[in-house]
């Protein structure tokens, strides 16, 4: 595989399981140093024996509270210098119908999906203007561009990325900060268990909504996402790209 990566610092939060661990390991496939987070410490901590290798560490992180992140910035910065790609992956998935939406579900989602990603780029995107240089990228959701049942509260959050997507790829354009979202479709991870068992159909059945007939693989997504971290990538910002087997082109 072609190191496009090389010598680059990635942060990854979410990174001990799913799309964020595959992500993980195709930027170190592709020569970068990784700091994952996780607020699954044991989990994060196996992924790291797991790897194995001194290009990736974890680090334990809450997303939603804002003096994880000063402690896991400075850390970074203190360790390797610099943040040259931070992939604001962490979220969480809930389908409820709306009128059961408690105020504690509310906050709690909001809390993780949307300022989890807000702090990430408050904290990231000033070390990246400073040096006219880096790549942030989002995980938002085929629920952040159309709508459907039971994702009132989940998919608030997702058009939230969205749009915070694009303000912030616009507000550092100048500053050569590329900002853009990924929208994943239904990926094989334990977000697809979560939706069979809410909607009580076998796996196999909810891969049948994406045109090309099956759920998403997670590496499909990290792909994606390392596209938009290389250079290759250099004239992308403020899009959305959807993961998503052609659901959204319908």
């Amino acid at each position: 595989m072609t190191e496009r990566l090389d010598g680059k610092i990635a942060l990854v939060t979410g990174g001990a399981a799913g799309i964020g661990l595959a992500t993980v390991k195709r930027f170190l496939a592709e020569g970068a140093t990784v700091v994952f987070t996780d607020i699954n410490v044991k989990a994060g901590e196996k992924v790291e024996a797991d790897l194995d290798s001194p290009k990736a560490i974890f680090m334990p992180q809450d997303v939603s509270q804002e003096a994880d992140w000063e402690t896991v910035v400075k850390a970074t910065l203190d360790k390797f210098g610099t943040i040259d790609i931070l992939f604001n992956n962490a979220g969480i998935f809930r389908l409820i119908n709306l009128p059961d939406i408690t105020e504690k579900q509310w906050d709690q989602l909001m809390n993780i999906n949307v300022k989890g990603v807000f702090f990430g780029m408050k904290h990231v995107i000033p070390i990246m203007a400073a040096k006219k240089s880096g790549s942030v990228i989002n995980t938002s959701s085929i629920a952040g561009l159309a709508g459907s049942p039971q994702a009132t509260l989940y998919g608030a959050s997702k058009g939230a990325v969205r749009l915070m997507t694009k303000d912030a790829a616009i507000e550092y354009a100048p500053a050569q900060v590329r900002v853009n979202s990924v929208h994943p479709g239904l990926i094989e991870t334990e977000m697809a268990d979560y939706a069979s068992d809410i909607y009580e159909a076998p796996k196999t059945d909810l891969g049948k909504m994406h045109p090309l007939g099956r759920l998403g693989k997670a590496t499909e997504v990290a792909a994606t996402v390392a596209f938009l971290a290389s250079d290759d990538a250099s004239f992308i910002t403020g899009v959305e790209i959807p993961v998503d087997g052609g659901v959204t082109a319908q």
